[in-house]
């Protein structure tokens, strides 16, 4: 049952209205339980990194389309040596506001339970985490200030008056073919060409740089309640399915452990729907042996607009599952291949 018109719009007013209570400054006193402009979300970052120097540094990785910095914070105790890393990014879709609250939250929780929680020690002691708020920045702020349900970038076709592609067909693998539009006033429109956007071709740079050392790609999205990894431009099975299928299981079930939520895991091209260019078959192919798509609460009733009154219960099951991922890349996985060697 989806909620009808005014409703709606009591909803979006809700979660945009002007609060003196986000517009606080010191971090004891930053509001993780409610929707955060992309300014605050920015500001955010830099006050993360003079708090915690020791734990928390931000860069940037170039900048958007409409000429706004990308900024990552690189979450994890200073190492010499070079560590694994963990590249998590939020806010692929504008409309996805749970997205970017959870990206704030991660850094939070993990920022204030180290050194206490045995898990997170060890995850930052011997991982880095790569985290991007807010990914489609010139989308997200659009959102906030004009079409709450706006999904894509905000870049200017030349033929169109339509503006935006969506950043999760632009990645350079099996581009613009199945479940993805060649029309730029479409939702799922691919872009002119592979990397188009200078959001996904930053991005995309950034990880091919580190390769190496990225163990593992989450991106967040909404909604769904699923968690997602490769293919999703086809049905095939990956060559290391049973260690990631073992990831996705025990993500799933620290998730359920949380609240009773129930997540359905699996390829993306069976669990949700085909699509190409999508980012986390990009990653797999690029050499990260994790990949995953998480789509967050709900199922469809709040939808896009999910009230601030959830974003504490759905960040709180999403960090176990998020832990239980990075955890795993800890562990050494034997794929299949190790295991049954050919004959």
């Amino acid at each position: 049952p989806d909620m009808n018109l005014h409703t709606l719009a009591k909803e979006i007013e809700k979660q945009t209205g002007y609060r003196s209570s986000r517009k606080r400054r010191s971090e004891a006193q930053y509001d993780y339980e409610v929707y955060h402009s992309l300014e605050e979300i920015q500001s955010w970052m830099f006050m993360m990194n003079t708090t915690h120097p020791n734990l928390v540094d931000v860069f940037s990785v170039g900048k958007s389309y409409e000429g706004r910095p990308l900024y990552v914070l690189q979450l994890g105790k200073k190492r010499r040596l070079q560590k694994k890393a963990v590249w998590i990014d939020c806010g692929v879709h504008a409309r996805e506001w749970i997205g970017p609250a959870f990206c704030q939250w991660f850094v939070k929780e993990a920022i204030n339970s180290y050194q206490y929680d045995s898990v997170m020690t060890r995850l930052l002691n011997q991982l880095n985490f790569y985290i991007m708020p807010v990914f489609n920045v010139d989308g997200y702020r659009f959102s906030w200030i004009t079409d709450r349900f706006w999904r894509k970038t905000r870049s200017k076709n030349h033929k169109f008056h339509c503006r935006g592609v969506d950043a999760n067909r632009n990645w350079k693998v099996k581009w613009c073919d199945e479940g993805a539009s060649s029309h730029p006033c479409d939702d799922t429109y691919c872009g002119p060409f592979p990397e188009s956007e200078p959001e996904v071709k930053a991005v995309a740079k950034f990880l091919r740089k580190h390769k190496k050392r990225v163990e593992a790609y989450i991106s967040i999205h909404a909604y769904a309640q699923m968690l997602l990894y490769p293919y999703s431009y086809k049905y095939a099975t990956i060559p290391n399915f049973n260690c990631v299928e073992s990831a996705a299981h025990n993500a799933v079930t620290a998730l359920y452990s949380a609240y009773g939520v129930k997540y359905r895991y699996g390829p993306a091209s069976t669990t949700l729907y085909v699509s190409s260019g999508s980012s986390i078959d990009w990653a797999y192919r690029n050499g990260i042996p994790y990949a995953f798509a998480f789509e967050l609460r709900d199922t469809g009733y709040f939808g896009f607009l999910l009230p601030e009154s959830l974003i504490k219960p759905t960040c709180t099951e999403t960090m176990r599952a998020v832990k239980a991922i990075a955890s795993g890349v800890l562990k050494k996985c034997k794929t299949d291949r190790e295991k049954f060697p050919y004959i």
